[in-house]
């Protein structure tokens, strides 16, 4: 089990892009998203990992509103990242029409032409459930499976919630990972809608109100 000395939430930025990709590649190399956009097991890790990137970089991280968990672990090393949240204030802001444009290219090539309409009517079908009143919303939250069930995912949500408290703002999410609803619930997250699309994952969206 890893030892750690330290855990720091501050916020991401451009230059932490390359390690909040890695911790989030490895994250979700196995959540039912990415298994159905990359169903090649030899590819997966490094398809993951350039997605995230693309969200993190294009989307969310110039923003000024992801964080991540950065962990001294040992005395003689440097810190490292543990796992990150990317986040889109109650603004509507989510990096523009120009940066998805620019992302589109990107995108089109990591996951084949073949699949790429699929993703994107999945996408589309997700903005168009989301809240019309201003929330914050957690489009990403991973940690590092090398720590394991640590703390690491509480540290990024409970800084994010307390952030939406703050403002008196809802915070709203979309997870297909079915098991991941108990986690959310305890965090005072309720499921308000299902998404079933033909031919697209079960995906839960859920709602917690300011407290």
């Amino acid at each position: 089990m890893t030892s750690t000395l330290t855990r720091t939430v501050r916020t991401a930025t451009m230059d932490d892009l390359p390690g909040v990709a890695r911790v989030l590649g490895r994250a979700f190399h196995n959540d039912p998203l990415f298994l159905w956009l990359f169903p090649d097991d030899m590819r997966r890790m490094s398809r993951t990992t350039r997605a995230n990137a693309l969200l993190a970089g294009f989307s969310y991280i110039p923003l000024g509103y992801s964080t991540l968990v950065e962990a001294r672990e040992d005395a003689d090393r440097g810190p490292v990242i543990r796992g990150a949240a990317l986040w889109s204030p109650p603004s509507g802001e989510n990096g523009g029409t120009a940066a998805a444009l620019r992302s589109l290219p990107h995108w089109l090539e990591l996951v084949g032409p073949a699949r790429f309409p699929r993703m994107m009517r999945y996408f589309a079908a997700l903005a168009a459930h989301t809240p019309r009143e201003p929330h914050w919303h957690l489009q990403v939250l991973g940690a590092d499976p090398a720590v394991g069930r640590s703390g690491v995912g509480g540290l990024l949500l409970n800084a994010g919630l307390e952030r939406a408290d703050a403002d008196g703002a809802p915070v709203y999410l979309e997870t297909i990972n079915t098991a991941n609803v108990g986690y959310y619930t305890r965090f005072g997250f309720e499921i308000v809608d299902t998404l079933a699309e033909p031919g697209t994952p079960l995906t839960h969206l859920m709602l917690r109100p300011p407290a």
